[in-house]
């Protein structure tokens, strides 16, 4: 089946990896035995979903989470159950993907008007005479 991350775009279930850890933090006697925490790896490097501007945009985004070998790797622990986890690391998967499918919009390059320029050179001129009110009174 797949997880589906837009109306008609589903990452097919051959390319994530599902491993189940034990989660982090407090939680008594509960925490130590169950493995409710799910580290979801999913190769972007070799995904047959992503096209070369999205798979390098989406190493942009994902930083730190994405491998030298492609896999980004998502952890989540946030809940107490391993379905709950494992929809959650799902969820942040689509977001990260839908993010990365986004073309940015492009920077126009603006000048600062001339009323924030006479603003800001009149800023200026009041702490230059702030700065001369407390110099020692003497010779020049």
């Amino acid at each position: 089946m797949g997880v589906e991350i837009a109306p008609g775009l589903v990452v097919p279930d051959d390319e994530l990896v599902y491993d189940y850890i034990r989660a982090p933090g407090p939680g008594g006697q509960n925490v130590n035995k169950v493995a409710t925490a799910v580290q979801l790896r999913f190769n972007a490097g070799g995904s047959v979903l992503l096209d070369d501007w999205t798979r390098s945009r989406i190493a942009t985004l994902a930083g730190r989470r994405m491998t030298k070998d492609g896999w980004i790797v998502l952890t989540a622990h946030r809940l107490r159950t391993q379905e709950g986890n494992r929809r959650d690391a799902e969820g942040r998967l689509a977001e990260l993907i839908v993010g990365a499918r986004e073309r940015p919009k492009p920077r126009r390059a603006t000048k600062p008007t001339r009323g924030s320029r006479e603003r800001r050179l009149e800023g200026k001129k009041q702490r230059t005479v702030v700065k001369d009110l407390r110099r020692r009174p003497g010779v020049d």
